[in-house]
């Protein structure tokens, strides 16, 4: 039996551990899930005779290197940051090991090591990154190897909640990692490239700043923009492309909605607040606020941010219970945007029956003998449960698949990397198909973002 230790057991590793279980017999495979809880990976082993449950604490390091050493190969689930000491051990012992997560300025530091033992350290192989390289890579190569020119590139992706789970005024629920939903966007301006000019959109203007999308059967969508779209200009070969732009997608109304809190400041996560374990919902609230003698803090609130009487924003503050007075806060020394994602749980966690959707959405811009084209290529992958969701799919499938062909030999080329060659696109592209994942592909007019030819950019 051929060891794959699995290290975290968190949501986005059911669909993985499922989908390697279901191969184990065939592929001669043995699972060896490690969390902090045990009692969480015996859960993901369904008492599976191929998979054994074990207790890992990730920061034991003569624990960890004792199981990495027993593996043939690593997947780690781990928060990103905490990869690294996992491929350290994975370079001494020899293993292949494949993540979901970007690559850091640490592990591109293994890639010369990885390379002289001949290790594959596959990275980005989730959902986005990863589905996201190879959708866009096999569209791309193809374009190139009938002579075009790419002139364009465009890329969003988001977590969303089912049409028939779609219940709330926001058209949102937390279907990953509510924080980052609650960060999005900080930590630099936004910068991308659209017709050969440099555009930067500045955290407090970034949600105000959409794009919109249609999708067939789904309605319309926004997007906007990503922190860094450059960042993958040399890596999908497209220095030369006058367009290059990646941003997250939402339902129509979603990012007007949550700039109110970004123009509050509650999405701030650089100070603690005072009395944060007491204070209710409604001191949170009026804490961003001017002090008034007479205005309750809902008049302040619509003076603050402009909001009409028969403006639709109240109705979605209102959905929230950000004015109330007997709900409590709890946290102690929490910043804005702790307080904001406590307050957001209430109302956004998805319900037992809820299901998830994700929306992937690339445009493709090229030129060929002198024409120019678009191709338009589309992804809605809807979840089955509250396990077995999109985003699980979606991220944990490409790991698995990944692994298996890393196992095989099918994956050779060896270094620290992301998904962007055949060997490791077209199969797992070709697979994903079998569960739900399906790229639809439409020749489009080429407009780019001069439709009426105008001479002079702006």
């Amino acid at each position: 039996m051929r060891n794959i230790l699995i290290i975290g057991a968190g949501r986005s590793a059911s669909s993985l551990i499922q989908y390697l279980l279901t191969k184990s017999a065939a592929e001669k495979l043995h699972l060896t899930i490690g969390d902090l809880s045990i009692e969480l990976a015996q859960r993901k082993t369904n008492n599976h005779p191929n998979a054994t449950a074990i207790q890992l604490d990730i920061t034991n390091e003569s624990q960890r290197q004792a199981e990495i050493q027993k593996a043939d190969i690593v997947i780690s689930m781990l928060p990103a940051h905490m990869h690294i000491e996992v491929a350290k051990d994975c370079v001494i012992f020899k293993k292949h090991m494949v993540t979901a997560s970007y690559v850091s300025d640490a592990m591109q530091g293994l890639d010369a090591a990885a390379k002289e033992n001949n290790l594959i350290f596959m990275n980005e192989i989730g959902l986005d990154p990863g589905i996201d390289h190879m959708s866009a890579m096999k569209v791309i190569d193809e374009i190139r190897d009938k002579g075009g020119k790419m002139i364009l590139f465009e890329s969003f992706c988001g977590g969303l909640v089912a049409p028939e789970s779609d219940t709330n005024l926001w058209n949102y629920k937390f279907t990953w990692a509510p924080r980052n939903v609650v960060l999005a966007g900080q930590g630099g301006a936004a910068k991308f490239i659209q017709e050969g000019k440099y555009k930067y959109i500045p955290y407090h203007k970034l949600f105000r700043r959409t794009e919109f999308l249609m999708v067939e059967g789904y309605g319309k969508f926004e997007g906007y923009a990503n922190r860094d779209s450059l960042k993958y200009r040399s890596v999908y070969g497209l220095d030369d492309a006058l367009t290059l732009y990646r941003g997250t997608i939402r339902r129509v109304g979603f990012s007007k909605a949550w700039n109110m809190f970004v123009q509050l400041g509650m999405t701030d996560d650089s100070y603690t607040m005072e009395n944060s374990e007491t204070m209710s919902f409604r001191e949170f609230t009026n804490s961003f606020l001017p002090y008034h003698p007479t205005d309750s803090v809902e008049i302040k609130m619509r003076l603050a941010l402009n909001i009409e009487q028969d403006d639709s924003m109240w109705d979605k503050l209102l959905e929230l219970d950000l004015f109330n007075a007997n709900k409590i806060v709890g946290l102690k020394n929490a910043t804005p945007a702790q307080i904001l994602e406590r307050i957001l749980n209430d109302s956004w966690t998805l319900q037992p029956n809820d299901k998830d959707m994700i929306v992937m959405y690339h445009k493709f811009g090229y030129e060929l003998n002198g024409k120019q084209h678009q191709i338009d290529s589309k992804m809605v992958c809807i979840g089955d449960d509250q396990t077995y969701t999109a985003m699980a799919k979606t991220v944990g499938l490409p790991v698995a698949m990944a692994t298996l062909q890393i196992l095989n030999g099918n994956i050779k080329t060896p270094g620290v990397q992301l998904p962007i060659k055949e060997e490791v696109y077209l199969p797992i592209l070709k697979e994903l198909e079998e569960y739900g994942v399906i790229f639809k592909e439409t020749e489009m007019p080429y407009i780019g973002y001069n439709p009426d030819k105008l001479v002079v950019a702006v």
